[in-house]
């Protein structure tokens, strides 16, 4: 046994640079760099003393991480008899992700490093970069990125050209190399998280508990171009070890210890998994993040029956399509009877005290409806814990990774089906929504935007399309809210369709057109189009044991059970009763086969999201009549002879 408990080591060079003779940094370069990046340097706890030499690497891309550290390859030794299980322990107490040889960087310049000097910051370069849906195909396609990944990863790979294999090796084993950034500013899309993972020298850097150093991704926004930054958390001597927390900013040691399975599993299945409601704090809080202020009470304001209301708003689907005659436009938001906002309301306070005759188009405290997480939430009230079976089962990542951890590793145990949707609280269109099956990816995931994550619906009501085979499908209903006490609530009669463009199997999970069904918003993509009046006889021939009433009685019952507990509390916990609010909800659905305890296969409703201000297009485009419909049932409160039907 050598000096090393056991193991033999051996060094590898860290990228270098070479550096020329320091300039003076122009303090008008320095102040200008931290007005642009001050902020965003300041989050990631970058000290001040290290932002002069920082613009200076960036500005001559200087790598000097060589001149201070290098790469050590550890390699275990055959076992002595004589090695007791403390020294064994230790020998193995920090395995490398996802490879058998061990690598870990060290301190190698012979003064050591000063976390004073200002110097002591290092940039690491980034290998790769993607997002989550991209990355097979990069993969498949960027000439030497599959080799470079499986030689980093440690995943042996032969020949140039991709395999199936080892791609599939790839894209699992990355979870424990990735790191994430988001993009404050761009489109939606733009917006999506960014994952990376660092050079050689950057995914060498092990795990610790107290580590010696710190990382941080950094946009530098002149170049166009992110980096990871590393700077020292205290002195170190030569050959000290460079580590870093992989949950980083994670105090609770449960929670730690989830985050940190990617790199050391552990077993959750003792720990409970139920997820009761969260307590009224938790929605106090919510409030408050919103920014949202509750109205005092006011009386429900009643108009006389000719009286054309005014209406304010930036809607064009509503300028263009509202035709009745009781309703007029305005420009003049002061003097509108309605306010018909495509951007959320907050100040309802103010609003309830000096106007308390305008009527709106939302409620207060609505989020519960359309935010992810909390839809689960108060859906746990009709069905408690576990929640409603028109519900898939669900948890919010941020405070409820351990239960979702416990519960995966029940199903697995007793071999049942694991294929999870990750969604962030509030994107549509299925923005950064992944099918995956990996515990490690759910896991990481975490780390970027706040998400939930949801049982995937792995027997799902198929359709068959003759021009391409049995495919997933989705439906919208778009319901209207008239009041909550007492609760008045509509559907459209006119239901939507969407429909994926291959046929469905659980395999392929970043095949979009497999398991996804939204469209419409990317013109190479084929949209195939079904009426409603079309569907049904399709439908009912397609399975004439179940007749579309049959089906829809149940998912109006859903409905009504949502609203029913959504209504169910004062706010902030329940939607408020406010007499001058209305509401347009898109909900998004599918159905999936489930089992009666005789026997009989049912179809179940699975309510996916409730959407705030839906895209309309499609309505308006077929039934000119629909924005004419929503204000008469709304605010004229004549549904009679409109195109709805109440169900509570």
């Amino acid at each position: 046994m050598d000096a090393n408990g056991g193991l033999v080591v051996t060094p590898e060079s860290a990228p270098s640079s070479e550096q020329g003779p320091e300039p003076e940094e122009d303090a008008l370069a320095q102040a200008e760099f931290a007005a642009l990046h001050g902020r965003a340097l300041r989050a990631s706890g970058v000290p001040e003393r290290y932002w002069g030499r920082l613009l200076h690497k960036l500005e001559h891309e200087v790598f000097d991480a060589g001149e201070m550290f290098g790469i050590m390859q550890v390699e275990e030794v055959e076992e002595e008899e004589s090695e007791d299980e403390a020294a064994r322990e230790e020998r193995t107490k920090k395995p490398n992700p996802g490879i058998e040889l061990c690598y870990k960087v060290i301190v190698t310049n012979e003064n050591g490093l000063q976390a004073a000097d200002p110097n002591s910051i290092f940039l690491i370069d980034h290998a790769w970069t993607c997002r989550v849906e991209h990355a097979r195909r990069q993969l498949q396609q960027v000439p030497g990125l599959l080799h470079r990944m499986a030689n980093l990863m440690g995943i042996e790979f032969h020949g140039e050209l991709p395999t199936a294999e080892a791609v599939d090796q790839v894209l699992e084993e990355m979870w424990k190399f990735n790191q994430t950034y988001q993009l404050s500013h761009g489109t939606a899309e733009e917006k999506v998280p960014v994952w990376y993972i660092m050079d050689e020298f950057g995914s060498r850097i092990q795990h610790s508990d107290a580590p010696s150093f710190a990382t941080a991704p950094f946009f530098y926004m002149p170049q166009q171009v992110a980096y990871t930054l590393l700077w020292p958390l205290r002195d170190l001597d030569t050959g000290e070890e460079v580590t870093r927390d992989f949950a980083y900013g994670e105090a609770d040691p449960l929670i730690r210890r989830c985050m940190l399975m990617p790199w050391a599993p552990a077993d959750m299945l003792e720990l409970s998994s139920c997820t009761p409601e969260p307590p009224a704090e938790h929605y106090q809080a919510i409030l408050e993040e919103n920014k949202e202020q509750l109205p005092v009470a006011v009386d429900l304001v009643t108009f006389p029956r000719d009286h054309v209301f005014r209406v304010y708003t930036d809607v064009q689907q509503v300028l263009s399509h509202l035709t009745h005659p009781r309703f007029t436009f305005t420009q003049s938001e002061a003097d509108a009877d309605i306010l018909y906002s495509f951007s959320h309301f907050k100040d309802y306070r103010r609003l309830s005290q000096e106007r308390p005759h305008v009527l709106l188009n939302q409620f207060p405290c609505e989020n519960l409806l359309t935010v992810k997480d909390c839809l689960a939430s108060i859906a746990r009230r009709a069905g408690g814990p576990e929640g409603p079976a028109w519900l898939p089962r669900t948890f919010n990542l941020r405070t409820e990774l351990p239960q979702f951890v416990s519960y995966f590793q029940q199903r697995e145990r007793r071999g049942e089906d694991n294929h999870w949707i990750c969604k962030p609280w509030n994107l549509a269109r299925s923005l950064d929504t992944h099918v995956t099956k990996s515990l490690h990816s759910v896991i990481r995931h975490r780390e970027s935007t706040p998400k939930v994550v949801s049982k995937y619906i792995e027997s799902p009501v198929l359709f068959l399309r003759e021009d391409v085979g049995r495919v997933k499908f989705d439906i919208r209903y778009i319901v209207l809210l008239r009041s909550v006490k007492p609760l008045r609530l509509f559907v459209y009669d006119v239901f939507w369709l969407r429909f994926s463009n291959r046929p469905f199997a659980l395999n392929d999970l970043d095949d979009y057109e497999k398991h996804f069904t939204v469209m419409n918003y990317d013109p190479e993509v084929v949209l195939k189009q079904v009426h409603c009046e079309e569907f049904i006889p399709e439908f009912e021939k397609q399975y004439p044991e179940f007749s579309w009433k049959s089906v829809q009685a149940e998912i109006f019952q859903a409905f009504t059970e949502l609203f029913q507990v959504a209504c169910a509390k004062p706010p902030p916990l329940g939607l408020c009763d406010y007499p001058s609010s209305r509401a347009v909800y898109a909900i998004d659905l599918m159905l999936k086969w489930d089992g009666h305890p005789d026997g009989k296969r049912v179809m179940q409703p699975q309510i996916l999201e409730v959407n705030f201000n839906p895209d309309c297009e499609r309505a308006c485009r077929y039934h000119p009549t629909f924005f004419n419909d929503v204000f008469s049932t709304l605010y004229l409160d004549e549904p009679s002879n409109c195109h709805v039907t109440r169900i509570v």
